[in-house]
């Protein structure tokens, strides 16, 4: 199965041109044939089938059709995390988009106060992107930050469960979780600062462990995301 992310304005239409990257990928490196079923998605949890109608040197005609299933979780998770490395903020938000992800939130911590230029947002989005394709998902992630640390109550607005990663938090299983949505919160390389760990009780989030060994912030995002998936 091949999925594509389109124009979310032309979503509802009755068919969509691929040009550029996308027609390059399908129509040269993947010999997409006419004829053939390519699942088109709109990035906001909505599918459709459609079929290829022609291929020409330069763009392909898709015909949109019937509704298709989106594959979206039924649980909202929404990452509230430290600001890390480039090559490890790609690694991230990769694989969480491909676990179902709702939202990524980089904080502004004590430890952890880097700022991504813009060209490294843009470039995250494409990687987002990407993995929405990958992972045969509806929903493009919303991807934000670096926000300032005072904002993270903001960021968990509506959750009635909120969650913070702490080697010293309650050893529980998260996928007893029952409610939704939920934030969950994960800090930097060398933990939060004593002020920090102060504030999020105050915010209401609840400090879980994952085991006694320490991960690095995208592995734990990973195991936390895939923990909290339905």
């Amino acid at each position: 199965m091949i999925t594509l992310l389109i124009d979310p304005q032309a979503f509802p239409g009755s068919s969509w041109e691929v040009t550029g990257e996308a027609y390059q990928h399908l129509f040269r490196a993947r010999r997409t044939a006419v004829g053939e079923r390519i699942r088109v998605v709109d990035g906001q949890g909505h599918a459709r089938w459609s079929i290829v109608e022609s291929v020409d040197r330069r763009r392909a005609r898709l015909r949109l059709e019937e509704e298709a299933e989106s594959n979206e979780p039924a649980r909202e998770v929404r990452l509230l995390v430290a600001t890390p490395r480039p090559q490890r903020a790609t690694w991230l938000v990769e694989k969480t988009t491909e676990l179902g992800v709702a939202s990524i939130a980089f904080l502004h911590t004590e430890r952890a106060p880097r700022t991504p230029g813009e060209g490294s947002t843009q470039r995250l989005r494409r990687v987002a992107a990407a993995a929405v394709e990958q992972s045969h998902r509806a929903r493009l992630p919303t991807l934000t930050g670096p926000h300032p640390w005072s904002a993270l109550s903001d960021l968990a607005d509506g959750c009635p469960t909120r969650l913070v990663l702490d080697p010293g938090g309650e050893n529980r299983s998260l996928s007893a979780v029952d409610s939704n949505p939920v934030a969950l919160a994960i800090g930097p390389e060398g933990g939060w600062s004593e002020g920090e760990r102060r504030q999020l009780e105050e915010w209401h989030f609840q400090p879980v462990s994952l085991g006694p060994r320490v991960l690095r912030i995208e592995t734990a995002a990973v195991v936390g995301v895939a923990a909290l998936m339905r």
